[in-house]
């Protein structure tokens, strides 16, 4: 499960629709209408909202958004609550490590949109994020021993 800091503006057409069931899924989660994933580590910025079901709604209604000025059709009813009106506060850290995460994945699946993000040093965030100073996030799994 990835719920991208980035803005979903900058993801191919596998990478949305991924990130649209990804985030189906944590709500699932969230609301405890699945037994899998329940110790996910990208679902502790939500579970430390204020109303994790209200936070994951905004980050799918982003989502859908983006999918929305694409000409796709995503299901909006999928999404159960009112979203948050409030944003959640994500670290630099985070965004750049995620930002460099994703050109990596994108390099050998779609090169043409890897060099058109090449100028790019820090993405803009998903929506629902404001970034403040700071670390790759506790929880994210990086590849190095602690």
């Amino acid at each position: 499960m990835r719920l991208w800091t980035i803005h979903p503006k900058y993801l191919d057409a596998a990478g949305l629709v991924a990130l649209w069931r990804e985030a189906l899924l944590a709500q699932k989660v969230l609301l405890g209408k699945t037994r899998g994933y329940v110790n996910h580590p990208q679902l502790d910025r939500f579970r430390a909202s204020p109303d994790p079901a209200a936070f994951i709604a905004a980050f799918l209604k982003a989502v859908l958004e983006e999918a929305d000025a694409r000409g796709y059709s995503f299901d909006r009813t999928r999404i159960t609550a009112e979203p948050a009106a409030g944003p959640l506060d994500e670290t630099d850290g985070q965004l750049a490590y995620e930002w460099n995460h994703y050109k990596k994945k994108i390099f050998s699946r779609n090169r043409a949109l890897y060099d058109s993000l090449e100028g790019t040093d820090l993405p803009d965030p998903h929506p629902l994020f404001r970034i403040i100073p700071g670390p790759v996030e506790p929880w994210e799994k990086t590849g190095k021993a602690g």
